[in-house]
């Protein structure tokens, strides 16, 4: 099973657990036509088996990964999984309701590492465009007619541009350069369990991205955002209203509830609450 480092997993059941696997050879991207960050597409595929992609990407940058990149999603039509058992990666990215708008700086950025990223990892992807609806490399939804039925402008005309003069030759541009080695010996970055409970109590009353120990609060909300808890555009150093209930139902997670049945987990933490979030997502806690 192959997922990306660099997203946030939240995975798709029973599509996880059910479909075929793949060996992938193509990745296609496409747009949503939706703002939809990486929690409201999960929430929509959630509950709906049609048509869902292995990864979303909001405006932001920030990356929702559904699938392992090794299991069939059901987008792209025929180049989902062939009699081979070829198939492609599919990348779903927000934009407005009409598919009118380029993609952002920050899409740009993340579908280029995310490309070089696949081509690391499955070795049946080369840094090309593909030259045919089989043939192995990188491409947009709309390109053949064998990844949509009934034809398709997705990912919309100025994706399209930018794919051709940006997008792909950036990925060919990173691709060439070596990966750089994983870091070694690197010490885990502390947060004070009295500096976050205090942070807690005062950013919400502070005006918008007011902030009390922004180093530590954005240690633990990058932590939330890999959970798949929090939405990237609130990891901003204010534990304020936003982050509230992205501890609540971390606190549940941990077994936590409300003090009366059936009421949520308060959406302060603990040591114990904060202690478990650092040992799932690389800190630690202190007094």
């Amino acid at each position: 099973m192959s997922w990306y480092k660099d997203a946030v997993r939240l995975e798709l059941q029973p599509e996880s657990r059910d479909q075929p696997t793949i060996r992938p050879t193509q990745l296609i991207f496409h747009t949503i036509v939706a703002p939809w960050d990486e929690q409201r597409l999960y929430a929509y595929w959630k509950n709906s088996t049609s048509l869902e992609s292995h990864f979303g990407l909001d405006f932001d940058g920030s990356l929702g990964q559904y699938l392992s990149t090794t299991t069939r999603a059901d987008a792209n039509y025929q180049a989902n999984r062939r009699p081979d058992g070829t198939g492609a990666i599919s990348v779903e990215s927000a934009s407005n309701t009409e598919a009118s708008d380029p993609w952002t700086d920050d899409q740009l950025d993340a579908l280029a590492d995310l490309a070089v990223w696949a081509h690391r990892t499955h070795a049946d992807i080369p840094l090309r465009a593909c030259r045919s609806g089989a043939d192995p490399g990188i491409g947009i939804h709309r390109m053949y007619p064998q990844w949509s039925p009934s034809g398709t402008e997705c990912p919309g005309k100025l994706r399209a541009a930018q794919f051709r003069a940006e997008l792909l030759p950036e990925i060919i541009k990173r691709g060439g350069k070596p990966a750089a080695p994983p870091a070694t010996g690197t010490k885990k970055p502390a947060v004070s369990l009295a500096h976050i409970q205090k942070a807690q109590r005062r950013d919400p009353g502070l005006a918008q991205g007011g902030t009390t120990y922004r180093t530590e609060s954005l240690i633990v909300e990058t932590a939330l955002y890999r959970a798949g808890l929090l939405a990237k555009r609130w990891v901003d150093g204010s534990l304020g209203t936003k982050t509230m209930p992205a501890v609540s139902e971390w606190q549940e997670r941990c077994g936590f509830r409300g003090r009366q049945p059936g009421q949520p987990a308060d959406g302060y933490f603990g040591k114990e609450s904060l202690t478990r979030l650092g040992a799932a997502h690389g800190f630690t806690v202190k007094d």
